[in-house]
């Protein structure tokens, strides 16, 4: 059994709009206090006045988006773009994402080689390759193409209902986490128009059907009302995105049980970095059609009753701006709001209600930070060397 203390700190517990006071003690990887008296403790550590967060929560984070050119990944070797992605959750653990759900991309070696601890990663929920109808956004190819897609790291394009149910059941035997679809065009892809729907109901249930027999469910790639009615009609429980999102659709959603979970910091970053990383003038065209809308979507939402979570979708060389996603969300409804999507609001996306917690139960994933967020927010996006993080119980180097 071994015990860690975390003294001197205040407490953001994930839940509350205030802090609590510490400290905080855990045992074998789970909290058993916060407050009260100190305990004696084989660690203790000195947290000298800074704030214990739960680990944040990316509901949207690409392990295998390596690159913005979505047929140059799918072109790679797995082996290649395997790699390259232990390289970006390293990453992100060191800015203090604890857990990250991946819903395009993934598999189950990948998933294997972070449980026997080979590579420093989040706690990683994978969906595997996110599923695509023809000339759908995860269709890659341009219009005058003749090539093809021909693995599937990120994006699997099919059609129909028995072979998108084929899709799901072999993801689900492989360990995926839940499923994802593209119901609407997207910025990345350059032959389908953003507002229009994708896949037919009858596909779209086939797919939510499956999941919700195997206990999960299944997030879709949606910007438009009309997309995103047409996803939560016909099953679907996670918006990503959404930045299209309008009143009447919002209540709906609230009304479905339906979470959003809004990616700001990719269209941010495109539009200031887009000619340093080649976007496409197609993509950066569709990209300022969602841009100055994400976080009005954002308010729509949380004034309809929606759940919000926090995702960042960032792909290459992008990856960099993941923090940034939490200054943009504050813009949008303040700190305490934006901690709580990025950390219990996730979790019980994720079906985790023991995670993106600092509660008695909870698994001991938790960001330390050398102030208090709530009055001095610039310390979540300020550089990741300011922080400590704890993982299952034990402080990372």
């Amino acid at each position: 059994m071994s015990t860690l203390s975390i003294i001197n700190a205040a407490v953001f517990d994930g839940v509350s709009g205030d802090l609590a006071e510490g400290p905080v003690h855990i045992t074998d990887g789970r909290i058993t206090a916060v407050g009260g008296p100190a305990q004696p403790a084989d660690r203790v550590f000195d947290a000298r006045g800074g704030t214990v967060l739960p680990g944040l929560i990316d509901a949207h984070c690409h392990a295998y988006g390596i690159e913005l050119d979505l047929l140059a990944i799918e072109s790679r070797p797995l082996s290649y773009v395997a790699l390259r992605a232990a390289r970006r959750l390293a990453a992100a653990l060191a800015r203090g994402f604890t857990t990250v759900r991946d819903p395009a991309g993934g598999d189950a070696g990948l998933a294997r080689a972070i449980a026997e601890g080979l590579i420093p990663a989040p706690r990683y929920l994978w969906t595997g390759a996110a599923l695509s109808q023809t000339g759908g956004h995860g269709d890659a190819r341009a219009a005058d193409s003749m090539v093809c897609g021909c693995h599937a790291h990120g994006v699997e394009v099919v059609d129909g209902v028995d072979p998108l149910r084929r899709a799901v059941r072999e993801r689900f035997r492989s360990g995926a986490h839940a499923i994802k679809i593209m119901t609407s065009g997207g910025v990345m892809s350059l032959t389908d128009p953003i507002r229009i729907p994708q896949y037919s109901a009858d596909e779209i249930r086939a797919v939510t059907d499956e999941a919700a027999r195997r206990g999960s469910y299944v997030v879709a790639h949606a910007y438009s009302p009309e997309a995103i009615r047409h996803s939560i009609d016909n099953g679907v429980r996670s918006i990503e995105h959404g930045n299209l999102l309008d009143a009447e659709t919002a209540a709906a959603m609230a009304e479905a049980g339906a979470f959003l979970v809004p990616t700001l910091a990719t269209y941010d970053a495109m539009e200031r970095r887009g000619d340093d990383v080649g976007l496409a003038p197609v993509s950066r065209q569709k990209n300022r059609e969602v841009l100055e809308a994400g976080q009005t979507a954002v308010e729509l939402a949380r004034a309809a009753g929606v759940r919000v979570g926090f995702g960042t979708d960032l792909m290459g060389a992008l990856e960099d701006e993941q923090l940034n996603g939490l200054r943009l969300q504050a813009e949008a409804g303040g700190a305490a709001l934006a901690l709580q999507s990025a950390t219990s609001v996730n979790a019980d996306l994720i079906g985790r209600p023991d995670l993106g917690r600092v509660q008695a139960g909870c698994v001991a994933d938790l960001l330390i930070v050398d102030a208090n967020p709530l009055d001095d927010p610039s310390v979540l996006w300020s550089s990741a060397e300011h922080r400590t993080i704890v993982q299952g119980g034990a402080i990372l180097p």
